[in-house]
């Protein structure tokens, strides 16, 4: 497994273990479409992202990676305060996971989340949502290769 997957793992295996505390539970995913049902605690889906930099160190040569990963979070809500105030309960979830462990668990030198933005999203024939979308900076070293 790359350094990269196993970083992007990583962070998505701290959400799921984070969340899951919370009640009602928001369904955590990696790389899947937002389904027209949103449940009660909304959908946090972790995307992959793109790689920003890749500086090389020499001797070995090894490669510091900087890669933003993405994590949107959707809610439903039957007024858009209910929407807002879960929407907000779940940012500050995700940002306190996050710095709780900046290591990811080792996999990662250092995460740092990045200010949201947000989009008020519909669905035809189903409830209003808000959304949200955190960018995730990753910094990790790679042996070899920035591919490794």
């Amino acid at each position: 497994m790359s350094t990269r997957e196993t970083a992007i793992t990583a962070l998505h295996s701290r959400l799921v273990t984070s969340l899951a505390a919370k009640n009602p539970t928001p369904l955590v995913l990696r790389g899947e479409t937002i389904p027209q049902r949103i449940p009660p605690g909304g959908i946090v889906v972790v995307r992959d992202g793109e790689t920003v930099e890749e500086t090389p160190i020499l001797s070995p040569l090894a490669w510091q990676i900087e890669h933003r990963a993405e994590v949107e979070i959707t809610v439903a809500g039957a007024t858009p305060a209910a929407r807002n105030a879960l929407l907000d309960a779940l940012l500050v979830d995700v940002a306190a996971a996050i710095t709780a462990n900046r290591t990811l668990g080792g996999a990662v030198e250092w995460a740092q989340p990045g200010s949201a933005s947000f989009e008020d999203v519909e669905f035809e024939g189903a409830a209003a949502a808000r959304a949200a979308a955190i960018p995730i900076t990753l910094w990790f070293t790679a042996a070899g290769s920035s591919l490794a």
